[in-house]
């Protein structure tokens, strides 16, 4: 199930890489990855067959919103999240901020809703989505191109360096986001692709990996449109850095620190920063957020 578990009787580690991104004078969220409730609750909100299989290791600080506080922000900065699907893996912290404006594309949206098959009713939970009055779903951006990819949108009330990139295959819906950093553009491909070496010129993905993707994916030729496409692009752009949700290995590489390892309790330094940046009015904003009492 990862590039580096040396065999089938050891158990697998995979990652659910959200990204956090400072807009201005804000905090947006990539992905939520498990919520609270997911780890208090797990069989009330999680599909068993996804449990006995998996067995994820739920933790409470490795929430999102808890390594948002740890990091010394509020967690009402966060006022939008942007989402790749709505896979329970992806989706499960919404609930943790209800205040958020919680983005996707609308395919994506109306096929998690109708729920059509037994697939569809394991991998869309509707327990996760108390709070749908946030959402805010997106249609393709028609003729909008980044980087060779068409109908990109923009997301709205953020400037244009976050986008909506349509990558179906997975699910229908499935998007990339890419954001633009100091350095280049960073893409978060979600669940395009599972295995950093897929990118390479001669892709390969452990057993484990290529069953579950075979498994979960509703448009096969799509999806493997789409990871040739990322491969080329990878290839061809030394300022993009491509992520997926679930490799250790890109997410230990973008994060600086090991996957079990907590971030750090303060950042002086934000891990991704969208310009344009207002440095004055975040920092203002970072320091009140480290005194939970003084915001609350």
């Amino acid at each position: 199930m990862d590039p580096r578990t040396p065999g089938i009787l050891t158990r697998g580690t995979l990652c659910c890489h959200c990204l956090l991104v400072e807009t201005g004078n804000e905090l947006l969220l990539v992905d939520t990855g498990f919520g609270l409730q997911d780890v208090r609750q797990p069989h009330a909100r999680l599909p068993g067959f996804f449990l006995k299989l998996l067995s994820p290791d739920f933790r409470e600080e490795h929430t999102a919103i808890r390594q948002v506080e740890r990091m010394g922000f509020h967690p009402r900065d966060v006022r939008h999240i942007v989402l790749t699907h709505l896979d329970f893996d992806h989706a499960g912290g919404l609930d943790d901020f209800p205040w958020a404006r919680v983005h996707m594309l609308r395919a994506e949206r109306d096929d998690a809703i109708a729920r059509r098959t037994w697939l569809d009713r394991q991998r869309y939970r509707p327990q996760q989505w108390n709070h749908q009055h946030r959402w805010e779903p997106h249609e393709p951006g028609v003729g909008n191109e980044w980087l060779g990819f068409q109908n990109v949108t923009a997301v709205g009330g953020i400037p244009d360096d976050v986008l909506l990139v349509p990558l179906p295959g997975h699910t229908l819906g499935h998007a990339g986001v890419a954001v633009r950093t100091r350095g280049g553009w960073l893409m978060q491909a979600g669940d395009a692709y599972f295995c950093h070496s897929e990118m390479e010129a001669r892709p390969w993905c452990p057993s484990g990996l290529r069953a579950w993707q075979w498994l979960m994916e509703k448009d096969r030729d799509a999806r493997l449109e789409n990871q040739q496409r990322l491969r080329s692009l990878r290839a061809l752009r030394s300022d993009l850095q491509l992520v997926c949700g679930h490799d250790p290995i890109e997410f230990e590489r973008i994060s600086g620190r090991r996957m079990s390892e907590l971030p750090e309790a303060v950042r002086r330094t934000p891990p991704l920063v969208v310009e344009p940046y207002d440095a004055e009015r975040m920092g203002e904003r970072r320091a009140r957020s480290r005194s939970p009492r003084e915001t609350h």
